[in-house]
């Protein structure tokens, strides 16, 4: 039976299981659009195409599976890169698809024509432009497959209008069949049977789990790992849940702004066991000063990330789970008494703190409270700057994928929309976005697709009146020369969230954080909560870029 293209590509996406799809529709899209209409799958029309991608992002980061979503050519493509190189940076699984010119115009500067797989190669897995209808459904087979093998990533199908509306009587392949891409998951038993050797010799050792330990779904194992064998464990921003905060072997996070503790063991340790991690400079801060002590071992399953950053000793390619679970096997229990005697006293002296002695509403306490009435269960996601520094180092994570922010790329205006897709994926579970007041308002017309599908997505605004983070760096590096990072004229947040329909409350008063907290995980429907917190608060610890990580600042504040 003839199927037109657009009727292809929704009959794998049904095969591949897809739930939802993000976007917007626009002038190219239409035949698919038109398809849509009468498809059983559940199409969530954003506001804008950046955010229909980070919500793709964050129902990818909440369920694990494959994050999806459709745009129009053109502007509509050009506008959804953000979200693209976000999820590449940070190893998400997405497929995008772009609609594009008829193929005979690609290449003329037709109307709303852009060269969306030339814009989008450096920040993809893997991109195609699909000429021929007869190629169609393979390529999308395909792009899932890719997307959520091996080390995940986004994949672009770009989707010329000609192909949608073309007919074609072929069979949709069961198989998909890449000889090129053979990713490694089971990793060679000499090289893990050497790093056990190292662990159980170690005297000094430290984990340090990357955001790879919640892709690969291997958490359990690292527990297990970490007990067995006594192993103190650090997290990076992206790996929080993945080791439960609250487990006396945790250190917390590393690197900028991690704990002092877990920055300290890294620097004096004499053995590093990476997991799914990749050496960032937010990490690592002065390459020639990083664990200067340490034999390196790191477990990846992307060859090409190691040794690509920091020369490593034991190098060990596979998936994560694969590799941790016959690794557990070969570990012994090793009781490192003098190691974890000087963590615990780092720990003490080191404590997370912050000057609370006044009425002024301090933005980490707003996160401890919202850690304690959610009893740390909740999907937090975050904005980029201070307030996900905060929302990382005062909320207690203790599962996997409850913690959603945008790493590598650093996306201001991801967290409203990943939110959103978070709480598709994830109907049962609270989800907050705590926000700044300047990354809020970079998709603050996200709270039209929260009210119109009612979901009760929650976001704390923890709203200083500045673009928080880079007035920071203007105080302690430019001699507070605050040049244009105060927001003046900021909007009434509760107004703005009253006019698209949703709930809108202003915080000033400390006593009042809490009783609104709990007011608003009580309403069944989107929520903003406007609090004004101390204006030149700032996050410490604090790793000036290019600096040792030995070289912590603001420790004596702590």
């Amino acid at each position: 039976m003839s199927r037109t293209g657009s009727q292809i590509l929704i009959d794998v996406l049904k095969k591949e299981g897809v739930e939802y799809i993000f976007g917007i529709p626009g002038g190219v899209v239409i035949p698919l659009f038109d398809t849509l209409f009468d498809a059983d799958l559940k199409f969530i029309l954003t506001r804008h195409e950046q955010a229909a991608g980070h919500a793709a992002d964050g129902y990818a980061r909440a369920t694990g599976k494959v994050g999806v979503c459709i745009v129009t050519s053109g502007p509509g493509a050009t506008n959804l890169t953000t979200a693209i190189a976000t999820a590449s940076m940070d190893s998400i699984p997405l497929v995008a698809i772009t609609g594009q010119v008829k193929t005979h115009l690609i290449g003329s500067d037709a109307f709303q024509e852009a060269d969306v797989t030339g814009i989008t190669r450096p920040i993809t897995k893997h991109n195609y432009l699909v000429k021929d209808i007869k190629e169609l459904a393979r390529v999308v087979k395909e792009a899932f497959y890719i997307a959520s093998t091996g080390r995940p990533g986004p994949v672009v199908i770009d989707l010329p209008v000609d192909v949608t509306t073309d007919t074609w009587d072929g069979d949709i392949p069961e198989k998909v069949d890449l000889p090129g891409y053979k990713p490694a998951y089971e990793g060679n038993m000499r090289q893990i049977k050497i790093t056990a050797e190292a662990i159980n010799r170690s005297k000094r050792p430290v984990v340090y789990a990357g955001g790879g330990v919640i892709s690969s779904n291997s958490s359990k194992q690292l527990i297990e790992l970490a007990e067995k064998a006594n192993l103190p464990v650090n997290t990076t921003l992206l790996a929080l849940g993945a080791f439960p905060e609250d487990n006396e072997l945790a250190l917390g996070m590393l690197g900028m702004h991690g704990t002092v503790p877990a920055n300290y063991a890294v620097h004096e340790s004499d053995l590093l066991i990476a997991i799914g991690a990749r050496f960032d400079d937010r990490i690592t801060g002065k390459i020639d000063e990083f664990a200067p002590h340490a034999r390196i071992i790191h477990i990846d399953i992307d060859p090409t990330s190691i040794s690509k950053n920091i020369r490593v000793d034991i190098p060990v390619v596979g998936d994560a789970k694969h590799i941790l679970t016959e690794l557990i096997k070969h570990v012994n229990y090793v009781d490192r008494k003098e190691w974890f005697e000087k963590i615990s006293e780092w720990k003490k002296k080191y404590r997370l703190s912050y000057n609370s002695t006044n009425d002024v509403v301090k933005p980490q306490y707003v996160v401890e409270q919202i850690c304690q009435a959610t009893k740390g269960k909740a999907i937090i996601t975050t904005e980029v700057g201070q307030n996900q520094m905060w929302a990382a180092q005062y909320y207690t994570y203790t599962e996997p994928r409850s913690f959603l922010s945008s790493g590598g790329l650093g996306t201001m205006g991801f967290g409203f929309p990943a939110a959103i897709g978070a709480q598709l994926g994830c109907p049962d579970k609270i989800v907050i976005d705590i926000a700044g007041d300047g990354s809020f308002q970079m998709n603050i017309q996200e709270l039209s697709t929260a009210v119109n599908y009612k979901l009760p997505v929650k976001v704390a605004i923890l709203n200083n009146g500045y673009l928080g983070m880079v007035r920071q760096w203007q105080e302690m590096f430019h001699d507070k020369r605050y040049s244009h990072t105060r927001l003046d004229g900021n909007p009434d947040f509760v107004r703005v969230a009253e006019a698209y329909g949703a709930a809108g409350f202003l915080v000033e008063k400390k006593e009042d954080v809490r009783p609104v907290i709990e007011k608003a995980i009580s309403i069944n429907g989107p929520v903003v909560i406007d609090f004004r917190v101390d204006p030149e608060e700032n996050v410490f610890p604090m790793i000036p870029a290019g600096q040792a990580i030995s070289q912590i600042k603001g420790v004596e504040l702590i």
